[in-house]
């Protein structure tokens, strides 16, 4: 098995930032930020920072890539998938593995129609609360990565590369058998806190106190375990409680993207969270007022950003 050497990140906000900055300190790693045009310049300019530490990253304009890479992390908003995604292109080898730590269902499956399917290993990132202002990320928690192919009994060759080459950047991961429920999982959470947080304009420390902050993050939460047991998937009830013991360990001043989204007037990734669970609520047959309320709440309130 080669070690992953060559590390390429698209996308530089929190999340990008941070996984970037851990590869730069591990040993064995070229890690470097896929852009191009004014989004480069930029990035070259402002640098990352990282809980107070300045990391001078590589920015590789994707005209001027000369390697694929080993392994790429692509983590962007939804919105900005469809533009950004083929600057990839010049960095996908034959070898390569692609981890998306972006929101939602669907991420994979479209960078997969692109690269091809197997070379993208599904995973979300759970726990971390970066916080992004400006050129600034903060990170108090930095979580877990839970990644795999769809089902893991026996770990396959790329799930391997990924486990040892995350390990030695040092960031914590888990490869489940069941990756499948494990990405609902994540979305019935950010379904619920990130949605409710946003409405709200509450970091994680109001719905660590207040329970009635739980109990809107949960009616949008149960709506998505209906349309999971729907779909197949191994999502409960039970999965409340585990998402409890998770949030009670994130930092109380901790925002939500979304939260992060609404505050800089930037548009939100609603369409991929309520709107998804209207969307599939059609298809099953299954009840989903709580979500179709918060989709007009959200995109009111990104209408009155953009003055209408």
């Amino acid at each position: 098995m080669t070690p992953i050497h060559n590390v390429v990140v698209l996308g530089a906000g929190a999340l990008g930032g941070f996984y970037a900055s851990r590869f730069f300190l591990a040993p064995g790693f070229s890690v470097a930020f896929a852009a191009s045009g004014e989004r480069g310049d930029l990035l070259r300019k402002t640098g990352v920072r990282v809980n107070g530490a300045t990391y001078p990253l590589a920015v590789i304009d994707p005209q001027n890539a000369d390697e694929p890479a080993d392994l790429i992390v692509v983590a962007l908003k939804h919105h900005q998938l469809a533009e950004a995604l083929p600057e990839l292109t010049p960095f996908v080898g034959p070898d390569t593995v692609i981890l998306s730590v972006m929101n939602g269902l669907d991420s994979e499956e479209i960078i997969g129609a692109l690269y091809g399917q197997e070379k993208v290993l599904p995973c979300i990132a759970v726990g971390i609360d970066g916080v992004r202002q400006g050129a600034e990320i903060t990170v108090a928690n930095a979580g877990r990565l839970i990644f795999g192919e769809a089902e893991n009994a026996v770990p396959g060759p790329r799930v391997l590369r990924a486990q040892e080459a995350l390990s030695r950047a040092g960031l914590a991961w888990e490869t489940p058998v069941d990756m499948m429920r494990m990405l609902w999982w994540k979305f019935m959470i950010n379904v619920g806190v990130n949605q409710a947080s946003a409405v709200l304009r509450a970091p994680y420390g109001v719905f660590q106190k207040s329970a009635d902050a739980r109990a809107v993050m949960a009616e949008l939460m149960l709506e998505v375990i209906a349309l999971a047991q729907k779909a197949g998937v191994r999502v409960t009830t039970d999965d409340l409680t585990t998402w409890e013991g998770v949030l009670h360990s994130l930092s109380p001043e901790g925002k939500t993207s979304m939260l992060q989204d609404v505050e800089a007037g930037r548009k939100t990734e609603v369409e991929i969270f309520a709107g998804k669970v209207v969307s599939l609520g059609k298809r099953y047959g299954v009840a989903t007022p709580a979500n179709r309320m918060m989709l007009h709440l959200i995109r009111t309130l990104e209408d009155m950003e953009q003055g209408f």
